[in-house]
């Protein structure tokens, strides 16, 4: 056995009499490297929430979304996926290279099926993958601690209906939000934004 159960979790497994089962669970299904069915998986994926940790414990999530395919695995032990622009306060990203701690979960709203990878994250500027990401500030680089398939019963029936055009792609440049264009926003924007250019003032309001 590892150490993936701290006291807290031992206490409620022995409250609740699962203990055993969460041994099983550990054993049977908990693994430290990602194995064909986890990379095919994720490779399909278009999203996943990412759970990250500030210097001061605190927790933040948020979504990532793309095109299927946007999170790579690079090897058995290694996931990477890129960064595109937000709304500037980089709560993750900043979290994610203070502290490295990144939980990942991946979900299939259509079949009803989810992976959980917790690992340690790097932010990397110039890695070699930023050229296959058009418009990504740099790229997250994750080595998997505990990859695991996780209960599905409770993951809601949802089916696509179109993916957001805010994606970036190498076919077109993603258009500029509304909110970008908000008397709060728009004077403390970053110089070198898109939306700052006179040619946004004419793009149809999104």
């Amino acid at each position: 056995m590892t150490e993936l159960y701290h006291d807290a979790q031992r206490r409620l497994q022995d409250r609740f009499d699962t203990r055993r089962l969460a041994d099983r669970i550990e054993e049977r299904l908990v693994h430290d490297f990602i194995d064909e069915d986890d990379a095919e998986f994720i490779l399909r994926r278009d999203m996943f929430f990412l759970a990250t940790v500030d210097p001061m414990g605190r927790p933040n999530c948020s979504y990532k979304g793309g095109d299927p395919g946007f999170v790579r695995v690079i090897d058995e032990r290694t996931l990477a996926f890129p960064n595109y622009d937000g709304n500037g306060m980089y709560l993750s990203m900043g979290n994610a290279l203070a502290t490295g701690e990144v939980g990942m979960l991946f979900i299939d709203f259509e079949k009803r099926n989810r992976v959980r990878v917790n690992g340690t994250a790097s932010v990397v500027e110039n890695d070699d993958l930023i050229d296959a990401y058009p418009y990504a500030q740099f790229i997250v680089r994750v080595k998997v601690r505990e990859v695991f398939p996780n209960c599905p019963r409770y993951i809601h029936h949802y089916q696509l209906v179109e993916r957001s055009r805010f994606v970036p792609r190498k076919t077109s440049r993603p258009p500029v939000p509304d909110w970008k264009r908000s008397d709060w926003a728009c004077d403390v924007l970053p110089e070198s934004d898109p939306a700052r250019e006179p040619a946004a003032a004419d793009q149809p309001h999104i």
